[in-house]
């Protein structure tokens, strides 16, 4: 099985029950075509670098999930018809980072540092 990261762009107008509503859609669709999500991440609404579609934010939720190749073609197949999505992409990935959480906030204000592994 390949191992892939799925990020998705939804509108910055789309409420947070909508956002549980496309992380199921989208969950489900990857186990029907017998592939397994590993994790999701829900990013939050962050500012986009440009105007899509007139929007200046887009609130952000990551898959990474494990299947083969006709599972980025389902998913990408029903996100392309979605209105309420901006944008997708997915990248194959040789191996999962889910100890790193990038987008999590700090109540010190520190920022994320990467976890260094301990040479033996």
């Amino acid at each position: 099985m390949n191992l892939y990261e799925h990020t998705i762009v939804a509108r910055q107008d789309t409420s947070p029950s909508e956002l549980k509503q496309l992380t199921e859609k989208y969950s489900k669709i990857v186990e029907k075509n017998d592939g397994e999500i590993v994790k999701t991440e829900n990013w939050g609404l962050l500012n986009l670098s440009y105007l899509i579609k007139k929007n200046k934010k887009g609130s952000y939720i990551h898959f990474k999930l494990k299947g083969k190749g006709k599972v980025v073609n389902e998913l990408e197949k029903n996100e392309a018809i979605d209105k309420k999505l901006l944008r997708y992409l997915t990248v194959k990935v040789k191996k999962f980072d889910l100890d790193t959480n990038y987008f999590s906030k700090r109540d010190d204000g520190e920022k994320l540092e990467k976890k260094e592994k301990p040479t033996n």
